[in-house]
């Protein structure tokens, strides 16, 4: 192996231990896993994406000529609505090939992350949750919290429809199922269910999803 490729071998296992991302050759893998991280730190035990590592990250890979495709590996249980939601709008405003593949789950906020790329595959034993906008507490002390929480949950599903094929009324109906969870609304969905009801676009696998990525290579972007 030549001296340069020696050096740079360190820095990739740093940018996967510390960041959760790779580029092998013009493809740029990027892991988005266990809880997004916003405003709020998380405790050290606790597995986040932190959002402020992310989206510089998607800017650089946007402007940087030698990556051709970026690859979206999703497992995540959810988390910070607002990060959540600004890392998928840079993701679906990306001018580069995207693919994303859901593989373990995709909760909550993970479902506008995993509809946000081009393309989206989940595996065939992953699962993803839907269900409305949720804060802590026992008590919410103003009627205005309510409004405040419909228009958040409103710009969710404006998104999810925007960039799958579920209609806004059968997203809306999955939220607000009350027959699947015994402590909350909403819906689980296998990956066979998230691609009946066109939520996600395939059921796939690590290469399916590189395939199609090498294909949108030779594809122009959609107009806005």
């Amino acid at each position: 192996m030549p001296e340069e490729e020696n050096n740079n071998v360190p820095n990739a296992v740093e940018e996967i231990r510390e960041l959760g991302q790779t580029r092998q050759g013009s493809i740029h893998c990027l892991s988005i896993i266990g809880q997004i991280e916003g405003h709020q730190i998380l405790p050290d035990d606790v597995k986040s994406t932190k959002y402020e590592h992310i989206l510089p990250m998607l800017a650089a890979i946007e402007e940087t000529p030698e990556i051709t495709g970026l690859l979206i590996l999703l497992n995540t249980v959810g988390g910070d609505v607002e990060a959540g939601l600004a890392i998928a709008e840079l993701i679906a405003g990306m001018s580069k090939p995207t693919v994303s593949l859901v593989l373990g789950g995709g909760h909550s906020i993970g479902v506008p992350l995993a509809v946000a790329a081009r393309r989206s595959y989940i595996a065939p034993s992953a699962s993803m949750t839907v269900h409305p906008v949720r804060i802590n507490g026992l008590f919410i002390g103003a009627p205005q919290t309510y409004d405040y929480l419909a228009r958040i949950q409103d710009r969710i599903v404006n998104f999810v429809t925007a960039h799958s094929g579920i209609s806004r009324s059968e997203y809306v109906r999955l939220m607000s199922d009350t027959g699947q969870l015994s402590n909350d609304v909403g819906t689980i969905l296998s990956g066979q269910e998230a691609v009946g009801c066109g939520l996600i676009d395939s059921l796939g696998t690590l290469s399916d999803a590189l395939s199609c990525l090498k294909s949108l290579n030779t594809v122009p972007p959609p107009e806005n």
